[in-house]
């Protein structure tokens, strides 16, 4: 009597090792990158490289812009400790427009890979845990899904909220993809704006020898609209809250 061979059980270990590829890779380059690229990535380098860069930006105008938006986008993906000092160099290099408008496609692009890495690595998982989850870290899951546009927004408007951390909690609590670029990119214009024409000053800043005041952006003529725009981005959680009361 022949027996039919039995069918042969898929080996999960390949579908395993590319759901978790994309999360290892930005790891490891956070990781070497912030050993061996801390010192090169600060405005000691953009100061001593002025001269390098205006002149490489006025032989190559046209590949000017694409490698420092490619290099933008491996800082944020990568989390390396420079993406202020890159958009600062965006201001310096392009001026106010188009620099903040490199600035803000790169970190757009920077935190989609991030927060593409962490949902295909580590979001669904972590997702079905917490909807299975009681107490606290269900309820504020669920809260902040009820509202999603203005959580995301006033992570991206108030910048006190670590720029990691902003592309990870939307990637474990399952955020429509679309959903987290168009607000990424809406979100970072302000702040991103403040840093780029900080830049566009360096010029003078580096003639007199001064390094650019940084912590501009928690002045109160600079922060006060910053939270004012988080304020409107609540708006709409505060009405919700009054029309259930």
């Amino acid at each position: 009597m022949s027996h039919s061979p039995a069918p042969k059980r898929s080996d999960p270990k390949p579908h395993a090792l590319r759901r978790w590829l994309p999360l290892v890779v930005i790891l490891s380059g956070a990781v070497i990158g912030a050993v061996f690229l801390r010192d090169y990535l600060s405005f000691d380098t953009l100061r001593d490289n002025r001269e390098a860069l205006i002149a490489y930006r006025a032989a190559h105008p046209l590949l000017m812009p694409a490698v420092f938006i490619t290099a933008y986008v491996l800082i944020v993906a990568f989390s390396l400790p420079g993406a202020l000092v890159a958009s600062l160099t965006g201001g310096f290099l392009f001026g106010v427009f188009p620099g903040v408008a490199y600035n803000v496609v790169a970190a757009t692009l920077g935190s989609l890979a991030i927060f593409l890495a962490v949902r295909i690595g580590l979001g669904e998982g972590l997702k079905a845990r917490i909807d299975a989850s009681d107490g606290r870290v269900r309820q504020l899951s669920e809260g902040i899904r009820a509202n999603e546009i203005s959580v995301l927004l006033i992570m991206r408007l108030v910048p006190v909220v670590p720029f990691f951390i902003a592309n990870l909690i939307p990637a474990v609590l399952g955020v429509a993809t679309w959903r987290f670029v168009w607000t990424t990119g809406l979100g970072i214009i302000p702040a991103g704006l403040v840093y780029t024409w900080i830049g566009a000053g360096l010029g003078e800043v580096f003639a007199r020898g001064e390094a650019p005041d940084l912590g501009i952006i928690f002045e109160p003529y600079i922060l006060g609209p910053l939270l004012g725009l988080a304020a409107l981005a609540l708006l709409p959680v505060v009405i919700k809250r009054f029309q259930r009361a």
